[in-house]
């Protein structure tokens, strides 16, 4: 494993950021970046979409094919393992053919998977639609947040990159909402329009991302440095942060700063991606290794709370909290979507305010409590099960991240807590860093706050020598700032 090293350095100061280690407010905010960020987050609304129409539809593909709650189950599952495989192609093809044409690909797969359901005559054409669908939705999961970041101005960029998660649970608000429309229709028509109905979302999006310009970090690295500097210019908040930009991707890139030329050759290294998966792997550098565990820790904590759970399965979730009518159990399915979303939406127009970290931690803490009630609540339900005991219902509404059996939620309440400890540990605040600074924050673990408070005194400079590589160093600079204090 690569060894982190210390390189002192004189007359050095950082090249981004002011005294308390967050960007200089800008006089404007780019509504450019904006539409850009937004609109490249709106392709999670498949995502959202297939996952809480399919609470929907579950019941009616049973009754209308015939098929076993296994079957069933494995339906609504698999598509975690298929997003998983477009995922995992979405980052070598953003590599050859951009960040945006990757976003057109994933719409025109989950376009044509959408069909492949609607259309579906038995299992096996419905399950194959399904595999489409997972690809495009894998597709448009990962590469969104990518382009999102990399056009973003730091300023903005917290709240740019976490539109993803705001669409994704407005697709499955309107997922939900597409149940209770379609549920009216015939047997073997509703649920077919339910799931056909995703191409329409899926079809517009694509057209729509023609219209954003490509990503100026991709650019640079295809030696387009022209055309990355008039994106930046549009998208940044001033010239001088464009500028700046420009220089760092650069530096990374192993592209001379004083190069001006509109196309440049790019060492093959650089743009290819090869040795990619070595590197994060099996010999990743510390700054690696701590935002892989950082990463795998987030998606993991997320997705073993049970919030998969609630959203497959909360007519059944409702049924066994005592709501039997049908039209009931979806609208109060709606009524989870809709507070789901407007959850996510508070957070987000918070997130550059009070900064990553506290909203993270307070939103966990929140979900220990709720889960706890929920497991209490829904243990008093299972003692009556006779009557309906509607205060145990309406919190089960308000609250719901898990399943029915109450030690389920005890389960996910322990997760939560372990979840918590480990994001106060090991997450960094990374509020108003710039992606190159986040190089420097990253790769100290439990000992990051040491790090944040040396990048707060503009002590450390770069993650990154002349040539692009970092090697593992750290450097700290001695500024005239400090000599001055010193005499």
């Amino acid at each position: 494993m690569a060894e982190q090293k210390i390189v002192v350095e004189d007359n050095r100061t950082a090249a981004v950021g002011d005294v308390d280690g967050s960007l200089k407010k800008s006089a404007r905010k780019n509504k450019f970046a904006f539409a850009c960020g937004i609109l490249a987050s709106m392709n999670s609304i498949l995502l959202g979409y297939d996952v809480g129409v399919m609470s929907g539809a579950n019941d009616y593909i049973k009754k209308d094919l015939q098929v076993s709650d296994v079957q069933i189950e494995i339906l609504a599952g698999i598509i975690n393992f298929y997003s998983l495989i477009g995922s995992a192609l979405a980052g070598r093809t953003s590599d050859w053919v951009g960040r945006r044409y990757t976003i057109v690909i994933a719409g025109g797969v989950f376009f044509a998977g959408a069909l492949f359901m609607g259309f579906a005559m038995n299992y096996a054409f419905i399950m194959f639609g399904r595999f489409v669908a997972g690809i495009g939705m894998g597709y448009a999961l990962m590469i969104a947040p990518v382009y999102t970041a990399e056009v973003a101005p730091a300023s903005a960029r917290g709240f740019l990159t976490s539109f993803p998660e705001v669409f994704i649970n407005s697709g499955v608000l309107l997922g939900y909402v597409s149940n209770y429309g379609f549920s009216k229709l015939p047997l073997h028509l509703g649920w077919r329009f339910m799931l056909g109905v995703g191409v329409i979302p899926s079809a517009v999006l694509a057209v729509g991302v023609l219209t954003m310009p490509e990503s100026p970090r991709w650019l640079v690295l295809q030696g387009r440095l022209g055309d990355a500097k008039r994106v930046l210019h549009k998208t940044a908040d001033t010239k001088e942060e464009a500028e700046q930009r420009l220089a760092d991707i650069k530096e990374a890139a192993g592209i001379p700063l004083d190069c001006d030329e509109d196309t440049v050759q790019v060492p093959k290294k650089k743009s290819s991606g090869s040795g990619v998966w070595r590197e994060l792997l099996l010999h990743p550098m510390p700054a690696v290794r701590h935002v892989l565990i950082a990463a795998v820790g987030i998606h993991f904590f997320q997705q073993a709370s049970g919030i998969d759970t609630v959203v497959l399965y909360s007519p059944r979730i409702f049924e066994k909290a005592g709501i039997t009518s049908s039209d009931k159990k979806l609208l109060a399915t709606v009524a989870v979507g809709f507070s789901k979303t407007i959850c996510i939406l508070v957070s987000t127009f918070y997130l550059d305010r009070l900064g990553r970290r506290p909203i993270l931690l307070a939103s966990v803490a929140g979900m220990i409590a709720s889960l706890v009630t929920l497991a209490s609540a829904l243990a008093v339900v299972n003692s009556h099960p006779d009557e309906k005991l509607m205060w145990a219902i309406i919190l089960h509404c308000h609250g719901a991240d898990a399943i029915t059996i109450s030690g389920s939620f005890f389960l996910f309440a322990s997760i939560a807590a372990i979840s918590w400890v480990f994001f106060y540990t090991l997450l960094p605040e990374t509020w108003g860093r710039t992606l190159e600074e986040m190089e420097v924050l990253f790769g100290s673990y439990h000992r990051w706050r040491s790090v944040a408070k040396k990048l707060k005194n503009n002590e450390i400079t770069s993650a990154t020598g002349g040539d692009g590589n970092n090697n593992g160093e750290v450097r700290l600079a001695v500024t005239r700032q400090t000599e001055k204090a010193e005499a």
